[in-house]
């Protein structure tokens, strides 16, 4: 079996980490086989660099991130006995909020969207290992980055789209489409750039800005 040591050790040339995870219980909506649920996201500093450089995206075809994903973490899971998981390919999609918040590691943040320990508002989660083993867990943060913060995330949106209350997604969209709205297309998110634990965390702009082109085309 397995150690999340050694788990970690075969994520890191795909510049992959884990994220967090948690023991499933029935109302989890994980496979039943599932005894312990990793969520893997982005390695940073390095990981743009990295699958910048793999195949899925020299080839010409559609969501090159989604099918770099697909192949590596499913390589992944086979060698280990389990199954991976995606936030995309819905719908159904999976709960992957949900999961992250189980694990401790993410929390609600004052603008609604979800925060990270490691990555704070930048977090993304590029795919899900299911194992078959229980694995040991570290324990979970004692409170989120937010307790301590000034909280910057709150007043960068320059349309005010974001709210504990939920997102106005047509006032994103609009600013997005002028060109005052250019700075959060090439630059990212502002309120997720505000973020103290997000700017400490080594994302690429060019990452942000393909996420950004895939949210609004």
């Amino acid at each position: 079996m397995a150690s999340l040591a050694e788990i970690d050790r075969v994520l890191a040339p795909h510049h992959l980490s884990v994220f967090g995870g948690f023991h499933p219980g029935a109302a989890d909506d994980t496979p039943a086989s599932c005894r312990t649920l990793l969520m893997l996201g982005p390695r940073e500093p390095g990981f743009w660099a990295h699958v910048m450089a793999e195949g899925e995206f020299h080839d010409g075809a559609p969501d090159p991130l989604d099918r770099w994903s697909r192949r590596v973490i499913g390589r992944i899971a086979c060698d280990l006995g389990g199954k991976a998981l995606f936030p995309f390919g819905g719908p159904p999609y999976r709960p992957f909020i949900a999961w992250a918040l189980r694990t401790g590691r993410a929390w609600t943040s004052p603008v609604g969207l979800l925060v990270h320990d490691q990555a704070g508002l930048m977090v993304s989660f590029r795919g899900a290992l299911a194992l078959r083993e229980r694995l040991a867990l570290p324990p979970a943060p004692p409170a989120p980055p937010c307790t301590a913060c000034t909280r910057p995330c709150t007043d960068a949106c320059p349309v005010g789209a974001l709210a504990p209350d939920g997102y106005d997604v047509a006032s994103c969209h609009a600013h997005l489409a002028t060109e005052a709205g250019q700075d959060c297309r090439d630059q990212g998110c502002r309120a997720r750039r505000a973020c103290p634990v997000s700017q400490g965390y080594g994302r690429r702009t060019e990452q942000s800005a393909f996420h950004m082109r895939s949210f609004h085309p």
